[in-house]
């Protein structure tokens, strides 16, 4: 994995969004991409969580443009 995308929720809800996209990131993952993409999610405090993808660099540019997430960063 070269790749971490991720999706920025914030506000009192952030953590049950953030998970339930995770959901859909996995569901996603299994359908149009290898079996070796993994998604999840991080409670960074109370009032933001992130959902995100580990993703190849060669399948990034399918994802960013399916998907839009907020930020990326290598690994």
């Amino acid at each position: 994995m070269d790749i971490k995308l991720i999706w920025d929720f914030r506000g009192p809800d952030a953590e049950p969004t953030a998970k339930h996209h995770a959901i859909h990131l996995t569901e996603y993952a299994k359908k149009h991409l290898t079996k070796e993409n993994i998604a999840g999610f991080e409670k960074q405090n109370d009032m933001h969580s992130v959902a995100f993808m580990h993703c190849k660099r060669s399948e990034m540019i399918e994802i960013r443009d399916a998907l839009k997430p907020h930020r990326a960063f290598e690994l």
